[in-house]
């Protein structure tokens, strides 16, 4: 008889409950849950995957104990730096349980790296990317113009350094026009913001230089210009970029990728336009030795005009012509000669008339004297006119024949005296090669040309 029948009374037996596995996983998951809301967990990682669904998944490991992690896309999209197997993280998130496997897991919603930010391991992870395509080489580099008309600014209108900008640029140049695009530049939109100013610029064509930038701040505050997309942006630009971003020891992944790195936003302005000083300098610098090399090529030429005149061609040109100088005068003297010689004959014949009337009745001689006189002196004219029209056209004659042997008349009628490049008169066209260089000498000036063509004369 068992005790419950000796004490006159019975147990009942206790209910059995029987889970199914959804059913006891949800509640372990639910329990799990309320407990480890926001776990912090130590570990290596190892079983890295990404898909593209972006979502990420990997396992969490210390020693022989290892938990399976996931990070959904809405969390995966901040983060900073690419996760790999063998990183040791800290990872934050809400322990749970996989209903499918029933398996622990963490639906992790930070990760950083164990020993360094997660943003320095994003700008290393970056930069070498970038690097190995070739974004920071220098050849790809733009210059910058040297005094830019219009100047584009990308940068938040109430930031201490856009005055900065504005006070230096109107400092150097007042001439200068800027334009600024407002943009944040921290924060999780300033990188997207930054990125519209740039493509805004290229898209508008308004400026003809483009500056970015902030001034200084932490690791965290500058994480805007460490973007991927900002830097794609600034390399495909094609109007010339300069990054201006924090202090002088700080550095980003838009210096890189940028034209020109300023270490800071005021010696980004003191670097994009050069002062009416640095210019009026320049401009005399320019004056003296344009000033200089004009007298040298003046010297050059004069002395070149030296060794042509002294060339046996002109010479010979010229004492031809003295010649026939000398030809000339010694025939205007001999007509002057002797038409004084015949004015001279005239005269004695004139006084030895004068004389013979003195012995005469002048009535009755002078009658024929007269007639004399008249038929002598006609025939006097007429014998000098004669003679001097014969000296004219001889004179005419010699002139024109002189005028005719001269090389300047010569060159009047369009013709030219033609020199090879050592100085030699050219006569024939074998003398010269295609190529070579001769002087042509006009009636007035020169003139240096190359041999392009040569021909032999055709037969008539």
């Amino acid at each position: 008889m068992s005790l419950s029948d000796q004490l006159g009374f019975r147990f009942a037996p206790p209910e059995r409950r029987v889970w199914t596995v959804r059913a006891l996983v949800a509640a372990i998951r639910t329990h799990v849950e309320r407990e480890y809301t926001d776990a912090w967990v130590e570990g290596e990682i190892s079983n890295f995957r990404a898909p593209d669904s972006g979502h990420l998944y990997f396992t969490l490991k210390d020693g022989n104990a290892q938990i399976r992690v996931v990070m959904f896309r809405s969390s995966a999209r901040f983060l900073r730096f690419r996760p790999a197997d063998g990183m040791q993280v800290i990872i934050r998130g809400r322990v749970t349980i996989y209903e499918e496997r029933g398996e622990l897991q963490i639906s992790a919603e930070y990760v950083e790296p164990k020993g360094a930010g997660g943003l320095q391991v994003a700008f290393e992870q970056l930069k070498a990317k970038l690097e190995a395509e070739g974004l920071f080489a220098a050849e790809r580099k733009k210059p910058i113009p040297p005094l830019p008309g219009r100047i584009g600014i990308v940068t938040s209108p109430k930031a201490a350094a856009l005055q900065d900008i504005l006070n230096i640029l109107h400092r150097r140049h007042r001439t200068a026009s800027v334009v600024i695009y407002p943009a944040q530049v921290q924060g999780e939109a300033a990188a997207l913001e930054v990125a519209s100013g740039v493509r805004y610029f290229n898209k508008v064509r308004s400026v003809e230089v483009t500056i970015i930038g902030r001034g200084g701040g932490s690791v965290e505050d500058l994480a805007a210009f460490n973007d991927e997309g900002l830097a794609r942006t600034i390399a495909a630009s094609e109007i010339p970029v300069i990054s201006a971003v924090g202090h002088e020891t700080d550095f980003t992944i838009a210096d890189f990728v940028a034209d020109l790195r300023a270490p800071t936003p005021s010696a980004a302005a003191e670097l994009v336009i050069r002062s009416r000083v640095e210019i009026e300098n320049q401009t005399g610098s320019l004056h003296e030795r344009l000033l200089r090399a004009m007298e040298r090529r003046l010297l050059e030429a004069r002395h070149a005009l030296i060794e042509l005149s002294q060339h046996g061609a002109f010479a010979r040109m010229m004492d031809l012509i003295r010649r026939h100088q000398q030809r000339l005068d010694d025939l205007t003297y001999r007509l002057e000669r002797n038409e004084r010689q015949a004015l001279e004959l005239l005269r004695r014949k004139l006084e030895t008339i004068s004389a013979a009337v003195l012995h005469y009745d002048l009535r009755r001689v002078l009658a024929g004297i007269r007639q004399e006189l008249e038929s002598g002196t006609a025939a006097v004219v007429s014998a000098i006119r004669n003679q001097l029209l014969l000296k004219k056209i001889r004179l005419e004659r010699a002139g024109t024949a002189l005028n005719a042997l001269s090389p300047l008349a010569i060159l009047e009628r369009g013709y030219a005296l033609v020199f090879d490049s050592h100085g030699n008169l050219v006569k024939d066209a074998q003398q010269v090669q295609v190529g070579d260089e001769i002087l042509a000498r006009l009636t007035s000036g020169e003139i240096r040309a190359l041999v392009k063509d040569k021909s032999k004369p055709e037969a008539y």
